[in-house]
């Protein structure tokens, strides 16, 4: 998913954004970069609930057991249920730009989905003949499950810079589903994540109608857009609400190593291009790029220094396997594995990293705990599956 592409940002522009985010954002030096211990949890089956899902993307539970939906990036919605199996694509998606990495990507249930029966979908969209960026919108999705209503964009990132790389992109309500939430990719275009002017490399809030809240962090200032919540972001992948400490964490890669853990505050700068524990695909540093923290950029909770190629995240907060209670679940794309992380109890941090899944040879795109308790995901393969994980009874 990351294109071999290096880039220099200037030490004159480099100065600049630094200058900005002394301004903006406080130093966080809780990065935890020492190797934490191989971990062995319950052993688990995996049962396969779909096969022949072409580069699935997301999914997103129904309430009341009606299924899952799922999204391939190609352009397809379809809803899984046990009763019926997979279904024919929905009707009424917006057409989408489906293109290297682009396409149909995220989706997600309105908080007030009992009501008004809306769904959120993010994709790619053309914009001009060369370019594409995100964008996320709303529609109705039917009793009958067959079809979405009067569907509507909300949201545009904007410019469109994308060639075809670096979207993001993942969505997520806040828990009293007043606020919706965006971590957007910065298009293969570095300078950018920290360009406030700019909705590449951000994470964006938004209500869920599309307004922009008052108190958002940049809203008052001049030249900056107000839809933006954090910056110096590259390629989020995963995006969760921490449980247990009610703080939004993000998934994203890093270049050549150093794919991280965020968790993300209101105005912070996570520093992208200018700090990082990458490197470049030509193997050397990334020019003008800090390998140590700076002062006024917040460093990641957490990071690889080898890249899995994270992606979709989920916490694990169910009493149904009391030896997953107080871990996350990521999944990986490069590593093709399902990585679980422990967390001690009291200080939260991480005290082990398990890896799952190895031997299916899969790339982990999605990963969901369902209702019942079980872990579900989703394999960005051309013949992708869709599969629950369960401890073996």
């Amino acid at each position: 998913m990351r294109i071999k592409k290096t880039f220099s940002l200037s030490s004159a522009f480099a100065a600049t954004v630094l200058g900005l985010a002394v301004a903006t954002a406080s130093v966080s030096a809780q990065a935890q970069s020492e190797p934490v211990p191989a971990i062995s949890g319950p052993a688990v089956s995996v049962e396969t609930l779909v096969s022949g899902l072409e580069h699935p993307w997301a999914m997103a539970f129904l309430p009341n057991n009606a299924g899952i939906l799922i999204t391939e990036r190609p352009g397809r919605l379809r809803v899984w249920t046990q009763e019926n199996g997979l279904s024919e694509p929905i009707a009424g998606v917006p057409k989408v730009h489906a293109q290297s990495q682009g396409g149909l990507l995220d989706v997600a249930l309105a908080p007030d989905f009992f009501r008004s029966r809306r769904i959120y979908l993010a994709y790619a969209e053309r914009r001009d003949k060369q370019n594409s960026a995100t964008t996320v919108g709303y529609g109705v999705l039917s009793s009958d499950l067959k079809r979405i209503d009067a569907f509507r964009p909300i949201f545009r990132q904007e410019p469109a810079l994308s060639t075809g790389q670096h979207y993001g992109v993942r969505m997520a309500f806040d828990p009293g589903g007043r606020d919706l939430y965006i971590a957007l990719g910065e298009n293969n275009q570095p300078a950018t994540a920290q360009q406030l002017d700019h909705l590449q490399g951000k994470v964006v809030r938004i209500r869920p109608d599309g307004i922009v809240p008052r108190d958002n962090p940049f809203r008052s200032q001049r030249g900056a857009r107000a839809e933006i919540w954090s910056y110096g972001h590259r390629n989020p992948q995963g995006m969760a609400w921490n449980p247990w400490t009610n703080e939004l964490w993000v998934a994203e890669h890093g270049p050549q190593g150093g794919d991280e853990l965020n968790r993300i505050q209101a105005g912070a700068n996570y520093g992208w291009p200018l700090r990082t524990e990458g490197q470049g695909y030509d193997g050397k540093p990334i020019p003008n790029a800090s390998p140590t923290p700076l002062e006024g950029l917040t460093e990641p909770f957490h990071y690889w220094s080898v890249s899995p190629a994270i992606s979709g995240m989920a916490f694990y907060n169910n009493e149904r396997v009391p030896g997953w209670q107080h871990s996350l679940f990521v999944g990986a794309l490069k590593e093709q594995a399902l990585i679980r992380l422990e967390f001690d109890e009291e200080d939260g941090h991480i005290v082990g990293e398990e890896r799952l899944l190895q031997d299916l040879k899969q790339r982990i795109r999605d990963v969901r705990v369902g209702p019942d308790g079980d872990v579900y995901v989703l394999t960005d393969e051309s013949n992708g599956q869709l599969l629950r994980i369960q401890p073996k009874s």
